[in-house]
């Protein structure tokens, strides 16, 4: 299977991901409604309600299985871009569901449950560990980081923007800092043990955006305060 990612550049931009499969060839598409074009046998696609083992309960989840010989494009909203990675059979590795856009043939799935503590504050309730050799896809907002865990000094990780983590890892749901720091900040995944931890870097910061395109109550109040204030200050 070859992919070929395209980046289109500019406002409103997004990512297409063109799938190229060869004969015997089957990927398993996680979000079916991103396939723009689809060039190759009608049979060659076939969807069907996937319940992940029973952890999402009724939730399901509807999975598109492409064969080869065949071509198809995905088209990603602006924000997001996918990355492939190469998986192996030593793979030790635990994956947020939500972010995995395809895996393989080869590729299979094993569900983690998390601990009651964490489901309720994560409202997540399972993690995937993806073993095999293979392939899978993974949605993210932005670039993506590695770093290097250690077995006695923690790294603090955004919730949120973990994509995945040893599953012999030692995590904690916490914050850190100074009381005040503490109250200004989402909750926090503290890692340590041995591996990589990987996490988005892209996550859109609403209240950033807001700091950024206000001009501030101090530059506000020198505009009223001093003469022509309007005018000298932007």
């Amino acid at each position: 299977m070859i992919i070929r990612i395209e980046d289109a550049y500019g406002y409103g931009a997004g990512q297409a991901v063109t799938f190229s499969l060869q004969e015997g060839d089957v990927a398993h598409i996680l979000h079916p409604d991103q396939i723009v074009a689809y060039r190759g046998p009608s049979h060659g696609r076939s969807d069907r309600l996937m319940d992940v083992k029973g952890i999402y309960r009724k939730q399901k989840l509807v999975r598109a299985d492409i064969s080869g010989p065949s071509q198809f494009t995905a088209a990603l909203p602006t924000g997001f871009s996918m990355r492939e990675i190469q998986l192996t059979d030593n793979q030790d590795m635990l994956y947020d569901f939500r972010h995995v856009f395809f895996y393989t043939k080869d590729v299979h799935m094993q569900t983690r449950i998390l601990k009651i503590k964490n489901m309720l504050i994560t409202r997540d309730a399972v993690k995937m560990k993806f073993s095999g050799n293979g392939s899978i896809g993974i949605l993210t907002q932005g670039p993506v980081c590695e770093a290097k865990l250690h077995p006695t000094e923690p790294i603090y990780v955004d919730a949120g923007s973990i994509i995945a983590y040893p599953e012999s890892a030692k995590l904690e749901l916490t914050v850190y800092g100074n009381h005040l720091a503490s109250q200004h900040m989402n909750y926090h995944w503290k890692l340590t043990g041995e591996g990589f931890v990987l996490f988005q870097a892209g996550r859109k910061n609403r209240q950033l955006e807001r700091d950024m395109n206000d001009e501030g109550i101090i530059k506000r109040f020198l505009r009223e305060v001093i003469p022509f204030g309007g005018v000298f200050i932007k």
